[in-house]
C-alpha cells in the first residue's frame, strides 16, 4: 500500500483502484482536509478515528503541502467525490449492494431517483437517522439492525464531519459489510442539492473559494483550517515535529 505519513497521519497516496474489497473484515475509508486535521486537535476520538482508518484519503490538494514541505512528497488526491463515482461504478459493474445512511428523508429521495436512473444494476437501501449529536443506544441498533438485513458491499454514511467518522470507528465491528464510507457533502452533490463546480476553478485551485460564496456557511471552518496552516508554519520552521505512530 502507497501511503504518505504526514502529520501524525497514514494517507493513501495511489489509484482507488489498489482499494480491494473482501468478506473477511468491515475497512474505513475516510478522508482528510486542513478543516478535518484542525478538528482533530480538538477531538481526541475523532482523530483516533482517522488514523484507525483502513484508507485515510487526500480530500481537496491543501493538506497536502504539509508532506510537500516536511517531507519532500506530494500526495495523491482522492476527494470525497472521486471515492463515490469510483465505487458507485464499481458496484454498478458487479451487481452490488450499497446502503446510504445519513441527510434528509427527502435528500434520499433524491439520492434514490438518480441512482435508478444512472445505475440500474445497483441495489440500494435508505435510512435517515434522526438529526442529533449523539444517539442513544436503542437508535444505534435499529440503525446497525437494518443495515446489517439487507447485507450491503458498501455503506456510505453522510453525517457531517466529525460525526460521520467517529459513528463508523465506534460501530465498524458490529456492521456486516465490506467498506464503510464517510463522505458527507457527496450526498448533497448527487442529490442536486449543490451546484456542480465549474472546472476552471479546480484547475486554478480555487474551488475552496468557490464552495465558500456559493455556502457561506463554510466560513465556520475557517478557525480549524487555521490550525492546520499554523502548525504548517510551525513545521516549516522546525518548531513542531510529527511523528507517525500506528493505532
Amino acid at each position: 500500500m502507497n501511503n504518505v505519513s504526514t502529520f501524525g497521519f497514514n494517507v493513501y497516496s495511489d489509484s482507488l483502484k489498489g482499494i480491494h474489497l473482501n468478506s473477511f473484515e468491515t475497512q474505513t475509508l475516510n478522508t482528510i482536509s486542513p478543516n478535518s486535521y484542525g478538528i482533530s486537535t480538538k477531538d481526541p476520538l475523532f482523530e483516533k478515528a482517522l488514523k484507525a482508518s483502513n484508507y485515510l484519503v487526500l480530500d481537496g490538494v491543501y493538506f497536502a503541502l504539509a508532506s510537500i514541505f516536511t517531507n519532500g512528497r506530494n500526495i495523491k488526491k482522492n476527494q470525497g467525490l472521486d471515492v463515490f463515482d469510483f465505487f458507485i461504478h464499481k458496484m454498478n459493474s458487479e451487481n452490488g449492494r450499497v446502503f446510504f445512511l445519513g441527510t434528509s428523508i427527502e435528500t434520499l429521495k433524491k439520492i434514490q431517483t438518480r441512482l435508478n436512473r444512472e445505475y440500474p444494476n445497483i441495489l440500494a437501501e435508505y435510512l435517515s437517522p434522526p438529526f442529533k449529536n449523539e444517539f442513544t443506544c436503542s437508535e444505534n441498533e435499529k440503525m446497525i439492525e437494518k443495515i446489517n438485513k439487507f447485507n450491503p458491499d458498501i455503506v456510505f454514511v453522510g453525517m457531517t464531519c466529525p460525526k460521520q467518522e467517529k459513528w463508523s470507528y465506534l460501530n465498524k465491528n458490529q456492521i456486516n459489510t465490506k467498506l464503510i464510507c464517510s463522505i458527507g457533502a457527496v450526498f448533497d452533490w448527487y442529490a442536486g442539492n449543490q451546484k456542480d463546480i465549474h472546472p476552471l476553478w479546480w484547475k486554478l485551485r480555487l474551488g475552496w473559494l468557490k464552495r465558500t460564496i456559493d455556502r457561506p456557511e463554510i466560513l465556520k471552518r475557517y478557525p480549524n483550517i487555521g490550525i492546520f496552516f499554523w502548525h504548517l508554519f510551525l513545521a516549516i520552521i522546525g518548531i513542531k515535529k510529527y511523528k507517525y505512530s500506528e493505532i
